[in-house]
Formats: C-alpha cells, sequence, structure tokens
C-alpha cells in the first residue's frame, strides 16, 4: 500500500495555495489520532486527557517535516460534514498559528476545504473572526493541561504569506532530514 505522506507533494496547485492534507481527526473528538509516518496507517495516539474536544478537522502535510519530528500539522476549519479520517483533501492555506509545545516548535497551518463554496469568502484567519483565535488558543493551551500544565505556548496567528513560507521551510527539512535519516 502506499503511504501518501511519502509519494504525494505538500501542494496542489501552488498558485492557489492549495495543499494536499491527510485528515486525522474530526471536529469533536477527545482522541488523537495520528498518521504513522512510516507506514501510512492511522494510530490512536492516546485518549484525551480532558474533555476538551477537537473544534476543528485536524491533519497532516505530505512530505513535510516540522520541528517536533513530525510531518506539519493543519487545522481544517469551517467543515459543515463530518471527514472520513485516513482520507485524502485538497485544502485552501488562509493562515498559520505559530505555536510551541514543551520547548518545541509545532506550527499549525490554518485551511479551509479547497472546493467547498461555503468557504469561498474566507481568504485570511481575520475572516474567522476574534473569537476564532480565542478558542484556537484556548483549545492547544489546555489540550495536555491536565497531563502537563504550561507546556502549550502560543505564539501568534500570522497571514497566509508566512503560512506557505512555513510550510516550504518544512518540505525543506523533509528532503533534508526526514529523508536523509529516516528512508
Amino acid at each position: 500500500m502506499l503511504n501518501l505522506l511519502h509519494v504525494l507533494s505538500a501542494f496542489v496547485n501552488e498558485k492557489d495555495d492549495v495543499i494536499n492534507t491527510i485528515v486525522e481527526i474530526n471536529a469533536g473528538s477527545i482522541n488523537k489520532y495520528e498518521t504513522i509516518t512510516e507506514s501510512g496507517q492511522l494510530k490512536l495516539d492516546r485518549v484525551g486527557y480532558s474533555s476538551l474536544a477537537y473544534p476543528f478537522a485536524y491533519g497532516a502535510i505530505p512530505q513535510t517535516w516540522d520541528y517536533d519530528g513530525d510531518p506539519l500539522d493543519v487545522e481544517i476549519v469551517n467543515v459543515i460534514e463530518p471527514l472520513v479520517p485516513g482520507c485524502l483533501i485538497e485544502a485552501r492555506v488562509i493562515g498559520v498559528m505559530k505555536f510551541e509545545d514543551g520547548g518545541e516548535v509545532d506550527d499549525k497551518i490554518i485551511a479551509v476545504l479547497s472546493d467547498d463554496k461555503r468557504s469561498d469568502h474566507i481568504k485570511s484567519i481575520d475572516d474567522l473572526g476574534e473569537q476564532f483565535k480565542k478558542e484556537t488558543t484556548y483549545f492547544w493551551e489546555h489540550i495536555k493541561y491536565l497531563k502537563k500544565p504550561g507546556t502549550g505556548i502560543t505564539k501568534g496567528f500570522f497571514d497566509k504569506k508566512e503560512a506557505i513560507k512555513v510550510i516550504k521551510e518544512c518540505e525543506k527539512r523533509y528532503v533534508d532530514i526526514y529523508l536523509k535519516n529516516f528512508d
């Protein structure tokens, strides 16, 4: 079976800022699922430590490598119908949330489904409003709080240009680190 993390490129259409994303978690889940980098299968990484549920769908970008030793994370916002975990979607990048988890950089690209007309008006994180930023910050800073208080630190929300820069850096890191050390 092909491992989509290694056969697909990060970008579907770079001109339109559309990326490939492998869905791992749906909004409303308290469990953390993760794609196994080596095999591509979805596994239960951990049962949530509290009743705090993911407020958005969540996934990983193929052929990227973040500082935390995993593919780059993606929050898929404004999803109306639950997505099938493990499926491949095309998402349009609208920004990035810079984040630190236990001292490691663990940035989160923020995107919408690229072919959902309900999201055509969403061009930037600012289009989601201040409440989105507050809820997202609260979620990430508290998701592990009962296990490791104070280890999640939001560093801010940034525009699409910065998000694309982060993706490009993670593509380079995938080639320079992952392919050289883990292939």
